[in-house]
């Protein structure tokens, strides 16, 4: 359980980091409030699949599902320019995130 939770709160990292983007400095209402709920989440499920997991390795996977989702986003709604270059570097992130679920001391 503490590894679905830290994907959910990772794949919330990147709705907090996208909103945050689009508040304008948290200036505009929706964005901001998408924003601040979001992170709350992300926060609390990070922090739950931290009772299990090892602080290192969750930080890590949560980051770079964020990460990884943030700059996929990106590229799918025109906001960042897509490339093979970028394709590859998010693969190996997600392999480099498999990877740390597969060694991990708390991967029940």
């Amino acid at each position: 359980m503490p590894w679905v939770v830290l994907i959910i709160s990772g794949v919330l990292e990147a709705v907090w980091a996208t909103a945050l983007g689009r508040s304008e400095g948290l200036s505009k209402p929706v964005p901001t409030t998408v924003f601040a709920v979001a992170l709350l989440a992300s926060m609390g499920g990070l922090a739950y699949a931290m009772r299990d997991l090892p602080t290192g390795t969750a930080y890590a996977v949560w980051v770079g599902v964020g990460a990884s989702l943030t700059v996929v986003y990106g590229m799918a709604t025109g906001a960042e320019t897509a490339s093979v270059a970028k394709m590859l570097l998010i693969a190996g992130l997600v392999g480099c995130i498999i990877g740390l679920k597969l060694v991990s001391d708390g991967g029940h």
